[in-house]
C-alpha cells in the first residue's frame, strides 16, 4: 500500500527566513482538510533531517522537501531530486540528497520519487523576524504548493519543473 505524498518542511522559526518552510507547511495544514486533501498529503515538520526520517519515506509515492535557502532565485527553485552520497552523510545533520542515499542504503532500493523547494531567504539571524522580501516568496511558494498537491500526478510536476 502507498502512503500519502509526504511534505517535509525543514527549519527553525527562530532564525528569520528559516521559518519559511515551516510556515508554508503551516498553511498547508488547514487548506489541505478544507479541500478535502488530509488523507492524501502528509505534511512533517523537523529543524533538520536526520537518518531516522528515512522510515518516513517508506511506501510513499512522492516526497517533497521544502527549505529555505539564501542562495536560489527568486521566489524559489523547484526541482527533482536523487539519492547521492555528500558530506552530510555521516552528520547530525543531512541534506534531502543524503537522507535519499540512506534509503537506499538501508532498504536496498531506491526511495520513491523526490522533489526539492527551496524558498528565497535573505535573513538566517537567531531572533529575528521574517523578511518582507521572503514573505512575499513564501506565498509564491504557497501557490505552487497547493497547485502541486491538488494536482498529486507526477508528470504534472516534472512539467512545472520546466516551467518555474
Amino acid at each position: 500500500m502507498t502512503a500519502p505524498i509526504l511534505v517535509f518542511a525543514v527549519g527553525n522559526e527562530s532564525r528569520g527566513d528559516d521559518a519559511l518552510a515551516p510556515l508554508l507547511l503551516r498553511g498547508l495544514e488547514g487548506w489541505a482538510e478544507a479541500v478535502g486533501l488530509d488523507g492524501q498529503v502528509e505534511l512533517i515538520e523537523d529543524y533538520q533531517l536526520q537518518v531516522e526520517h528515512v522510515t518516513d519515506l517508506q511506501n510513499r509515492s512522492a516526497v517533497l522537501f521544502v527549505d529555505a535557502d539564501m542562495s536560489c532565485a527568486e521566489p524559489f527553485h523547484f526541482s527533482e531530486i536523487a539519492a547521492e552520497k555528500d558530506s552530510s552523510y555521516t552528520s547530525h545533520v543531512m541534506t534531502p540528497f543524503a537522507l535519499l542515499h540512506t534509503y537506499r542504503q538501508v532498504y536496498g532500493t531506491d526511495a520513491p520519487p523526490a522533489f526539492l523547494l527551496r524558498i528565497r531567504g535573505y535573513n538566517f539571524e537567531l531572533g529575528n523576524p521574517l523578511s518582507d522580501k521572503a514573505a512575499a516568496n513564501l506565498e509564491e511558494a504557497t501557490k505552487l504548493m497547493r497547485a502541486l498537491c491538488a494536482e498529486g500526478d507526477l508528470q504534472c510536476w516534472r512539467q512545472c519543473l520546466v516551467n518555474v
